[in-house]
């Protein structure tokens, strides 16, 4: 399954690195711990003058992490840091991981610009998520003390069905009817204390995302019931290379529009080598989005951008029709 850094290592691929213009890199020959601060490297892989510029004052990059050189020692192919440069964590590495000489475009930036792409998605584009819900009295609360989830991520309701053999019993079966049930998304504060039905204070609390605790009212059903609830949800904050796509919320056909904000931001304000600006004309060309040579490379990604967020919202508008609400109800 896809995740954040296969979508790093896309926009690197697809915009950031063409072929023909790629940085000066070697590979790590022996793994590195947090704190250590000697790197050896495979000097096979450099030419001397590429070796040559590992000396004092250049920045390397291993992973998301920035290094400072202090000291080279062109002997042993090792070369002396200061860690964690620029803001960045110190990490562990191991052997064969990659080292960049001076990255133009260091990982950290491109997987904070990937982060801020996917939450500035919203709300021209939104994840869905649908909830399985046992119909309480009063207000049904979504999560628990001690499992809060993402809950508060969630906007607003879509669509809610249930299934019945009678309204008024209390019974729920598979292939009888469904029916679409009236729903409220109440907004509480966070942290919410309630008593369970243990009659058990406790206090649900959302450390991350959007400061609110949600509770579903419902209109028209027996509590005790089971409603299936589609809902709009923002995307989840990416905290790591490794989250899945479909863990953040995001759909395949997203990816593209990410890459081209990415890149975007990437190259504002900077001069574009020729190869890179001859390489992102042929990929937005290869889109049937041809640019005009007149045209900076930044605008026509961000017209690119704007063309794919369009074809995403009339797809999610299609598959999820705007719902009708009466009085704060959601029908």
């Amino acid at each position: 399954m896809a995740n954040i850094g296969n979508l790093v290592d896309r926009t690197f691929r697809e915009y950031l690195e063409p072929m023909d213009d790629i940085v000066s890199y070697t590979t790590l020959t022996t793994g590195v711990n947090t704190t250590e601060t000697s790197i050896v490297f495979n000097g096979d892989l450099l030419s001397v003058e590429e070796e040559d510029a590992l000396d004092t004052g250049t920045i390397i990059e291993i992973g998301q992490e920035l290094m400072i050189c202090t000291d080279l020692n062109a002997v042993t192919d090792t070369i002396t840091v200061t860690r964690a440069a620029r803001g960045t964590t110190a990490a562990s590495h191991t052997a064969g991981d990659l080292i960049k000489i001076a990255p133009p475009f260091p990982r950290k930036n491109v997987f904070d610009a990937v982060c801020d792409q996917i939450k500035n998605l919203y709300p021209t584009l939104f994840a869905t998520e649908t909830l399985e819900v046992v119909v309480g009295d009063g207000y049904t609360l979504l999560g628990t003390y001690d499992a809060p989830g993402t809950n508060n991520y969630l906007v607003a309701p879509i669509q809610s069905i249930s299934q019945y053999t009678d309204f008024s019993a209390n019974s729920d079966t598979t292939n009888v009817v469904f029916r679409g049930v009236a729903v409220e998304l109440i907004d509480l504060p966070n942290p919410f204390t309630y008593t369970d039905d243990t009659s058990t204070e406790r206090t649900i609390t959302y450390t991350t995302g959007p400061n609110v605790v949600h509770a579903l009212q419902f209109s028209g059903i027996e509590a005790g019931h089971i409603a299936f609830v589609t809902f709009k949800k923002k995307f989840i904050d990416p905290t790591s290379e490794t989250d899945t796509l479909a863990t953040v919320g995001l759909e395949d056909e997203y990816e593209p529009i990410i890459m081209a904000g990415v890149a975007a931001h990437m190259l504002s304000g900077r001069d574009i080598p020729t190869a890179t600006t001859d390489y992102i004309t042929d990929q937005l060309s290869t889109s049937s989005f041809p640019v005009d040579s007149a045209t900076r490379i930044r605008n026509s990604l961000l017209s690119y951008q704007r063309a794919l967020i369009q074809q995403a919202r009339k797809d999610l508008r299609a598959r999820y029709p705007e719902p009708v609400s009466i009085n704060n109800i959601v029908y």
